[in-house]
């Protein structure tokens, strides 16, 4: 099971920051498919004309996701003390990554 959703901008300013959430179960892990979902969503926000992208709530323990939303052009912007409340550590950070796609200064 994949899932993959990517907000869709409108005319308005103050939106050109794509918002996207990705995730793959468990059993799936590990056969790049995190890597293919956020490929996807960046092509098609830089298709759809967005100036950046940012992944709003990305669970601080999750060191795999970390790892891939790196490789693929992101980087930690923020920290959400305790935004996370995980099964077994209780109330974890929550991570905001962001990644410009275009050129120049940052939107």
């Amino acid at each position: 099971m994949e899932t993959s959703s990517l907000a869709w901008p409108c005319s308005s300013l103050g939106t050109h920051g794509a918002n996207a959430g990705d995730l793959a179960a468990a059993h799936c892990r590990r056969h790049g498919i995190g890597s293919r979902l956020c490929q996807h969503s960046l092509q098609t926000a830089r298709r759809l004309g967005f100036r950046a992208m940012q992944f709003n709530l990305v669970v601080s323990t999750n060191s795999a996701g970390i790892r891939c939303w790196q490789r693929n052009g992101f980087e930690v912007v923020g920290t959400l003390p305790g935004a996370f409340r995980h099964k077994q550590l209780g109330d974890v950070d929550a991570l905001v990554m962001f990644q410009a796609l275009v050129e120049g200064p940052r939107p």
